[in-house]
């Protein structure tokens, strides 16, 4: 197991009085990040259904496609008899899901919850939980109450104990070496699927101590007129003079995650992008001093719009996210945002990328910072100068 035996039951015990305060007998999770904050079962299997009961009361029943069945106890700590796979005929066929095979077995197991009972949640956002999914469900056991769960095992896992701490820093030295290797090796002639390369070198790398993870998301690298769009990934053309080249990546280890961006101008800046980059790390910056346990969420992106303001700017996209636990296609845990509009008030060991982009006409310019709220201030997790890097063009 990655984690302790009571960590484990500590965490169900927490999605468990959520689940009570939300009037839910059951739980399904569908999410692969929830289900390994629960068991720990970490594959590459979320690409086929799976999913985990969770009851109120009793024991987790785990559903997985046979052949990832099979070798599902290598990694979680579910006894044998609480996995079951469904068999091989199920996948990819038009007219019959997995989840037929899954509702006829939990009604085989007694485990079916009649709606006088209460109801029983579902993750309707999560990324592999389909349409196709839900209505094999409600076909499979109509006596069903199915209400959505509103990311109920994403919110437990927004206050992060002090080993998963511990995770994230190792994900924070896997980040930093990432990063070293992008500044380090990016340069005019250089194609940008050859730095691409090794910055996903260094991230499975990680450190001499430990190895990295996979990250959910791979490196983005919007580059020149491009970088006036978030999210762009790479091609085969070199780098230019000029050009400025937003690095945007992630350390993972053992499913946690710290991403990081940066800005890297190849020769000298623009008198616009120097303006730009200048007025986001103060505004940043100016964020990180205000952020402690006790603050609402509302109060950071505040003290965002009023320092850009100054400087005649604005972004209206929200300027971090809660992070953790990441499976593709994302490394954000869809729960705290940082914007006006949310009235979350922060705790001790909350962990979120705060992020300063920028999106301009024609260029563009990032600079974010992975932090661990304390009761005093933050905790960063990478050590990187908060400003525009410089190279010869």
């Amino acid at each position: 197991m990655i984690f302790s035996a009571a960590e484990y039951s500590d965490r169900l015990r927490r999605v468990r009085d959520r689940m009570q305060t939300q009037g839910l007998s059951a739980l399904l999770v569908a999410d692969p990040a929830n289900i390994y904050y629960l068991t720990g079962y970490n594959a590459w299997s979320f690409y086929t259904p799976q999913v985990l009961f969770v009851p109120r009361e009793g024991e987790m029943i785990f559903f997985a496609r046979q052949m990832d069945a099979d070798g599902a106890f290598r990694t979680t700590w579910l006894p044998a008899e609480n996995i079951y796979g469904y068999p091989e005929r199920y996948i990819h066929r038009p007219y019959i899901h997995p989840f037929d095979w899954v509702m006829f077995k939990l009604r085989e197991l007694g485990l079916t919850v009649p709606a006088s009972e209460g109801h029983v949640g579902l993750e309707m956002d999560a990324h592999f939980f389909s349409p196709k999914a839900y209505r094999a469900i409600v076909n499979a056991v109509p006596e069903w109450s199915l209400v959505d769960c509103f990311e109920l095992v994403n919110w437990v896992r927004v206050v992060k104990s002090s080993a998963e701490i511990q995770h994230m820093r190792q994900a924070g030295m896997v980040c930093s070496e990432a990063m070293n290797a992008a500044i380090d090796n990016v340069r005019v002639g250089m194609r940008q699927c050859d730095l691409a390369a090794k910055i996903s070198a260094a991230q499975i790398s990680g450190t001499p101590e430990f190895g990295g993870d996979y990250p959910a998301i791979v490196p983005m690298i919007p580059t020149g007129v491009e970088a006036d769009t978030p999210h762009l990934t790479w091609n085969s053309k070199p780098f230019e003079s000029g050009q400025a080249v937003v690095l945007e990546l992630s350390g993972a280890f053992e499913r946690y995650h710290t991403p990081l961006a940066r800005t890297v101008s190849l020769g000298k800046p623009s008198a616009e992008l120097d303006r730009v980059s200048k007025a986001t790390d103060e505004a940043l910056n100016a964020v990180i001093d205000v952020t402690q346990a006790g603050v609402p969420v509302n109060e950071l992106a505040r003290t965002w719009n009023w320092t850009l303001a100054k400087h005649g700017l604005e972004k209206p996209s929200r300027i971090g996210y809660s992070i953790g636990i990441g499976y593709p296609p994302d490394w954000g845990e869809r729960t705290v945002s940082l914007r006006s509009e949310d009235e979350t008030v922060l705790e001790e060991n909350m962990t979120f990328h705060l992020i300063g982009g920028m999106w301009m006409d024609g260029f563009g310019y990032e600079l974010s910072e992975p932090i661990r709220v304390t009761e005093s201030g933050i905790e960063a997790f990478t050590s990187f100068p908060r400003h525009l890097i410089c190279k010869e063009g």
